[in-house]
């Protein structure tokens, strides 16, 4: 299997395989049962509950095996090593749009981890690939579902 590489942190990476081990043995275990306790109701054909918790469990083994195959492709980084002079993987970087003045913390992210609401961007986003590389002070035009958007980079951070 490939796929881009995942660059994550030896703490995220625990994180993932707690989720995984819990999927596999405490979901599993939950989905059997509701399986079974469909199952014992009788007639499968026209059974809701049983297709629901069938479902269910395709749904999970999919989580499953997007996990594994992510995990595949990880690459650790260490955090000690993330530089501060320019963007890159794991950065912290703190922008500012030239036109609104407002500024946001952005750390760039995998594909995978990333999560725009709590400030983690994908690389491989307009944004993160416009910022990738930069250092302080420099000025990037991005263009973004919204139009285009001018922004400075401010600071870097781990």
């Amino acid at each position: 299997m490939s796929g881009p590489k995942v660059y994550i942190t030896r703490d995220r990476l625990k994180e993932i395989e707690e989720e995984l081990r819990d999927l596999k043995i405490n979901a599993r275990k939950e989905i059997a049962g509701k399986i079974a306790e469909a199952r014992a109701q009788g007639d499968l054909s026209e059974n809701a509950e049983y297709d629901a918790a069938r479902e269910e469990q395709g749904l999970l083994e999919l989580r499953i095996h997007k996990i594994e195959h992510m995990l595949i492709r990880t690459e650790i980084i260490d955090e000690s090593t993330i530089p501060t002079d320019k963007v890159g993987m794991l950065s912290k970087v703190k922008v500012k749009n030239k036109k609104t003045g407002k500024e946001n913390l952005y750390q760039l992210v995998s594909q995978e981890d990333a999560d725009f609401e709590g400030g983690k961007i994908s690389v491989s986003s307009p944004i993160g690939k416009s910022l990738y590389n930069l250092t302080p002070g420099d000025v990037v035009k991005v263009k973004v579902p919204a139009g285009t958007i001018e922004l400075e980079v401010i600071s870097i951070s781990k």
